[in-house]
């Protein structure tokens, strides 16, 4: 049994998938970071100083706090603020995920095109006017 489990997990698709985990867990903390540190405080910059991770709705009377994580302590609250951070962080990532799977489909379609071209081996060549002398016949 751990000879079969060691060959299902040695099997490619198994690897890869693990280090497509890997990678995309480093390129989710690279885009947060990116996110929280550069584009939201330049949003923020244009909008006048807001900072985005600190607003929030009190859901309940008992919410005084300024900040969003004291408000959280005291009480329910909608944070709207850090919800729209991870929805410009979602959209950050889907939009260099699609750039880097259209940069991948571009180089399978230039290797599709180079083995298109090349010319049929002699031996093919020779098959394929065997195969058209026979059935002309």
């Amino acid at each position: 049994m751990l000879k079969e489990f060691r060959e299902f997990a040695m099997k490619g698709n198994v690897v890869d998938l693990a280090i497509g985990v890997i990678i995309g867990a480093a390129f989710g903390k690279i885009v947060e970071s990116l996110v929280g540190d550069m584009v939201m405080p330049v949003f923020g910059a244009l909008t006048g100083g807001l900072d985005f991770s600190n607003y929030f709705i009190p859901l309940s009377g008992a919410v005084t706090a300024d900040s969003l994580a004291e408000a959280r302590k005291q009480g329910a609250v909608l944070a709207w603020g850090s919800f729209l951070t991870i929805v410009i962080n979602f959209a950050i990532i889907a939009g260099a995920l699609f750039m880097v799977v259209k940069g991948i489909n571009r180089l399978k379609a230039r290797e599709v095109k180079k083995e298109e071209a090349k010319p049929a081996p002699r031996q093919e060549m020779l098959l394929a006017e065997i195969r058209d002398l026979l059935a002309r016949k």
